[in-house]
């Protein structure tokens, strides 16, 4: 009998970065809803055992294929840990403690630029509307979360766009302080004030 291993191959030293290519290239072919991780241990070629060795859940694997600077889902935890009062504040202190980071912000631009290419779009999507916003709904028990969720997004994206990107004046030197006095109170009423009624 050969000594060759036929079908998937075992764990080796670059499973690991194997699996999350993989993972990398469907999540953003098919968006986090639409791609399992049986999907990526057949794309990878590994037992599917093997994906969950390596992460836990698919969330996880996720935000491992971002490559984000930090895990959004622990530096989101005082935001959620406060209640809704204030959590528009807390939010936005957070997110500027992020992006103000220069040994941050290189990995999460180029996540950014990628929504210009059809193979970055859903990763933006799903990251910041699937799992690092998503879960302010749930956790401050939102009514219309999905909603609320969008509008806070729209916020964030454009001062992303404006103050990391474009760097266009004042926003791109404006003092954090001075950044979360202006933009704090409306994602505070994105977040709990009561909303216009949907148009039909």
């Amino acid at each position: 009998m050969s000594s060759q291993t036929r079908g998937r191959r075992p764990g080796a030293p670059d499973t690991r970065a194997e699996i999350l290519a993989s993972a990398r290239s469907l999540f953003a072919a098919r968006g986090l809803g639409s791609t399992s991780m049986r999907a990526i241990a057949a794309d990878a070629g590994v037992d599917p055992a093997l994906v969950h060795h390596y992460f836990n859940s698919k969330h996880d694997l996720f935000v491992a294929a971002l490559e984000l600077p930090v895990d959004p889902r622990v530096a989101l935890a005082p935001v959620l840990e406060g209640g809704l009062e204030g959590a528009g504040e807390r939010l936005l202190r957070v997110f500027l403690s992020v992006w103000d980071d220069e040994h941050a912000r290189p990995a999460l631009l180029g996540l950014v630029r990628g929504v210009f290419e059809p193979e970055g779009r859903l990763l933006l999507r799903d990251g910041l509307l699937g799992v690092v916003l998503g879960p302010l709904g749930p956790a401050l028990g939102l009514d219309e979360p999905q909603r609320r969720v969008a509008l806070v997004a729209s916020q964030m994206i454009g001062l992303v766009m404006l103050r990391y990107v474009l760097e266009v004046e004042p926003l791109a030197t404006m003092d954090g302080e001075s950044v979360v006095a202006t933009y704090g109170p409306t994602l505070q009423r994105y977040l709990a004030e009561p909303l216009p009624p949907p148009v039909t």
